[in-house]
């Protein structure tokens, strides 16, 4: 790859992923050694770390790469380089390298695979050029992240290359780094949870107090979000309208300067998982992160709009876990003097949290979310809390006994019989029968034969059409019956566990 056509790859990569820094930009694009650079960089000697080193037989895919033929021998090298003396690697490095191009003493050098390549190199003197074949960008899976101590569907840029020694390949070459490493300026990322609603306990007014709400938190689906400082506040990926809308609610309060803001991954809104809420706060959070403004969690809730009803999606990116909080004030004078979803609820602030604690780790979370509608947001939810409320009182009083007296004893001792059957019953009770009872057929039906799958129960997760059930084994079974009753429709299906702790932030 020419220099030109270096130089327009790295110009594509930044249309694909946003700006890039002069020292990114220096390390996808260097013809030269990238472990000198590095040492210029950080201004510390380079060392190696290896991960993998083995001979292995070339597949079609090497053997093409490398000008030989398939089941030569070629040299297998993953390593880290990272400044002398730490532990956070600054590239990762994968070589293959055909052994029979190589020198006896070369090879040995190669094998010991503590030196970097480029020393190697020098030290025998080897004539060579590099010849760039690609830069490209990748998302981080699960193994990524954890070299690098970054979250998974971060963006990592890769620049791949060949040393070429009598105009046939010596050595091919990739290197790997986080997009938001060497950065030239201040990057924010949030990676949050997501969170199921159990129900909401008291929507009778009669005890001077409305709402409250019971939630877990979910490791999985995440949102990711990035930011930096900018002239202007612009917002890219999915559903980057309700982010922009809370960072600029965030920026207008407190007098805050612009920011890009990138949504690199996300779940699907209005389904039952709080994505909204997530989003929102991720948005507002990355703001005051870029502008050292310390303001709370519930301040940044209230400011945008949210935890007027319920407080769980609020809590699950505070600080994870089973939840329940206590809900807010009624009559006259109040928090609040009606029955109103949090999108109506303005002004109003999340509730204080009754109830915290660490959800089992090994119960499975399963959840199912068909190709349906939405569940009912904007004005359809406020009409049905209008229309169904207040709830009768005998339900709210059982449901406060199947959450104090089975629900709450049984997350403690991790009993899942008893959890289980709180939840079941649940479904049957106050505002969450109201909810259960709009759902179409299907969603009773994906309930039904997750139970009979050996679920120890199954729900409806706000207003859906999110379902969830939770075991402790049969998980796949269960995913099964799932799938065929989703059918034709589709959807989908994920087997995730509680997490119990919050959103993530990071800056770099």
């Amino acid at each position: 790859m020419s220099l030109p056509s270096v130089a327009q790859k790295i110009s594509q990569l930044e249309e694909l992923v946003g700006r890039l820094s002069p020292v990114q930009k220096m390390l996808l694009g260097t013809d030269g050694s990238v472990t000198n650079l590095l040492e210029v960089i950080t201004g510390s000697p380079v060392e190696i770390e290896t991960v993998v080193q083995e001979v292995i037989p070339a597949d079609s895919s090497l053997a093409s790469d490398l000008v030989i033929d398939e089941g030569d021998e070629v040299n297998h090298r993953v390593v880290k380089l990272k400044k002398l003396g730490t532990s956070e690697p600054l590239i990762y490095a994968v070589s293959h390298t055909p052994l029979k191009r190589l020198e006896p003493s070369f090879k040995e050098d190669l094998i010991r695979a503590d030196i970097p390549i480029g020393v190697i190199l020098k030290h025998h003197q080897i004539e060579s050029r590099r010849d760039i074949t690609g830069a490209e960008v990748q998302v981080a899976d699960k193994v990524m992240s954890r070299v690098f101590n970054i979250f998974p569907q971060e963006l990592l840029l890769s620049r791949n290359y060949r040393i070429v020694r009598h105009g046939k390949p010596l050595i091919s070459i990739s290197e790997t780094f986080p997009y938001n490493q060497f950065q030239d300026e201040c990057r924010v990322v949030i990676q949050t949870p997501s969170r199921i609603h159990l129900t909401l306990t008291d929507l009778t007014g009669q005890s001077g107090r409305i709402d409250g709400g019971i939630g877990i938190t979910l490791d999985e689906p995440n949102i990711l979000l990035e930011a930096g400082k900018a002239d202007e506040l612009t917002v890219k990926g999915d559903n980057a309208e309700r982010a922009e809308a809370a960072a600029r609610a965030i920026m207008d309060r407190y007098g805050l300067g612009g920011a890009e803001l990138v949504v690199r991954s996300g779940y699907k809104l209005h389904v039952g998982l709080g994505g909204g809420t997530q989003l929102g706060i991720a948005a507002g959070k990355a703001m005051c992160e870029l502008y050292n403004q310390p303001v709370s969690i519930r301040d940044i809730a209230m400011t945008i709009k949210r935890g007027g009803t319920s407080g769980i999606g609020t809590a699950a990116f505070e600080m994870g876990g089973f939840i329940i909080d206590g809900g807010h004030s009624f009559g006259p004078g109040k928090q609040k003097a009606d029955f109103r979803p949090s999108s109506a609820s303005l002004g109003v602030s999340p509730p204080p949290i009754i109830a915290h604690h660490d959800f089992p780790a090994n119960w499975k979370i399963l959840i199912a979310v068909p190709n349906l509608p939405q569940g009912a947001h904007g004005r359809q939810e406020f009409d049905i809390f209008k229309e169904y409320c207040p709830v009768p009182l005998a339900d709210v009083h059982e449901l406060c006994y199947q959450i104090l007296v089975k629900m709450v004893p049984s997350v403690i001792e991790e009993n899942l019989d008893d959890f289980g059957s709180a939840v079941n019953r649940i479904q049957e009770l106050g505002f969450k029968k109201v909810e259960v009872g709009l759902q179409p057929p299907l969603v009773h039906e994906l309930m039904a034969k997750m139970r009979e799958a050996g679920a120890a129960c199954a729900g409806l997760s706000s207003f859906g059409p999110t379902v969830y059930a939770i075991a402790d084994s049969g998980a796949r079974d269960i995913e099964a019956v799932a799938r065929e009753v989703m059918g034709e429709i589709g959807g989908e299906f994920l087997i995730t566990r509680s997490r119990n702790y919050g959103a993530k932030v990071r800056a770099t």
